[in-house]
């Protein structure tokens, strides 16, 4: 980061951001000269009544759609697979994703391989994708995953049981609809599981080798909503203000990250979330301090920069942000280790294996040895 003013460049859709944003669908679809929707969403929004309300919108302008919601919480290759042939047997033209980061990933990965023709395996990596998705609409029900304005999808293949990272320019939504209300549905687990995913996103993005003057602002941003309003939030789960900052929190992390990328954090939960299947933000959460105790020494006044947003003033040292993070974990309950969440020491070797192979790990601020990798991974058990 010696010359703050490298070339970067600075890539996001069209969004939507306020209460009622989802009741915009249809003026987009309009847009698309949509026929038919492929709706693309996964069992628990089924049965949060969001739903509903989506069809009956796509109901009232007429527009025709098949729903696919056979979406696990960290999507398969088969799912985006059997996806597609629903897209292309009922002759979809636009596509539309109501969920958390599962149902958007998938449906980003149903729209690339439907334009391309190819297995969702094969643009595994960063830029692998030739052909853009289909139009594609984003109407996110939670409060962390930034799918809807990301260039990222993560995509689970449990043949191999890892999780492939596909970047590319292509995968950026069309269009967000953007709306806190949605999240008011979430419960405290899931609300606190994706804020941390909103504070690691934040976090890597701002001392990843890639950031830049512009993707800084939105880092910081993200932070300091997180810090204002993740315990407010947890303590009265129905206030809109809390849920709307979190949800901006959301947007600022995701327009960061989609551009200055990610890093170990991300590396390593994406290789735990491969082997083991497990929740994605409690992952990020167990692995946080670990992971800025071996990055720090590397830009340590932007990690100082980041204690003070997050409120931590009176601790201006690795060990007082890290002592912050723990307390903050503890104080929102999601301060379980790796062996309490079924991760034993003879995982490491082969964990440690794959995150190195992760992209994430490119921009980490300090490139690692696969000795440290497994090193964080003993001490996060």
């Amino acid at each position: 980061m010696d010359n703050e003013f490298e070339l970067r460049k600075f890539v996001a859709p069209e969004f939507v951001f306020g209460s009622g944003a989802r009741f915009l669908l249809g003026r987009y679809l309009k847009n698309f000269e949509a026929n038919k929707v492929l709706l693309v969403t996964d069992p628990g929004i089924v049965s949060s009544g969001w739903l509903d309300e989506i069809i009956g919108a796509l109901k009232s302008g007429d527009y025709e759609y098949e729903l696919y919601s056979n979406i696990k919480s960290n999507p398969r290759t088969e799912e985006v697979m059997e996806g597609a042939r629903v897209y292309e047997s009922k002759r979809c033209d636009v596509i539309v994703a109501l969920g958390g980061g599962s149902p958007m990933d998938c449906a980003k990965g149903i729209g690339i391989v439907t334009s391309n023709k190819k297995h969702i395996n094969e643009f595994e990596g960063v830029d692998k994708v030739s052909i853009p998705s289909p139009p594609l609409i984003c109407i996110p029900t939670t409060a962390g995953s930034s799918a809807d304005v990301s260039q990222f999808a993560i995509i689970s293949d449990r043949v191999r049981k890892v999780k492939i990272a596909i970047i590319s320019k292509k995968l950026v939504p069309d269009v967000a609809l953007i709306d806190p209300v949605t999240t008011t549905t979430l419960n405290r687990y899931m609300t606190v599981c994706t804020a941390f995913d909103i504070l690691s996103h934040a976090m890597e993005a701002y001392v990843s080798n890639a950031s830049s003057p512009i993707t800084d602002i939105h880092s910081i941003e993200a932070i300091n909503l997180f810090s204002s309003n993740i315990i407010p939030c947890i303590n009265d789960l129905d206030n809109i203000q809390f849920r709307g900052n979190l949800m901006l929190a959301s947007l600022h992390a995701g327009l960061a990250f989609s551009n200055a990328s990610l890093g170990l954090v991300h590396a390593m939960a994406h290789s735990l979330g491969g082997l083991k299947d497990l929740p994605h933000g409690e992952c990020n959460a167990i692995l946080l301090e670990h992971v800025v105790d071996f990055n720090f020494s590397s830009e340590p006044e932007r990690y100082i920069k980041i204690a003070k947003t997050l409120g931590f003033n009176d601790l201006n040292d690795k060990y007082g942000l890290i002592k912050g993070i723990v307390n903050l974990k503890i104080e929102t309950g999601v301060n379980r280790t790796l062996k309490e969440i079924d991760v034993d020491e003879e995982d490491i070797p082969e964990l440690a294996k794959r995150a190195m192979q992760d992209p994430c790990i490119l921009t980490n601020p300090l490139i690692p040895k696969i000795s440290d990798v497994e090193e964080i991974f003993k001490n996060a058990l």
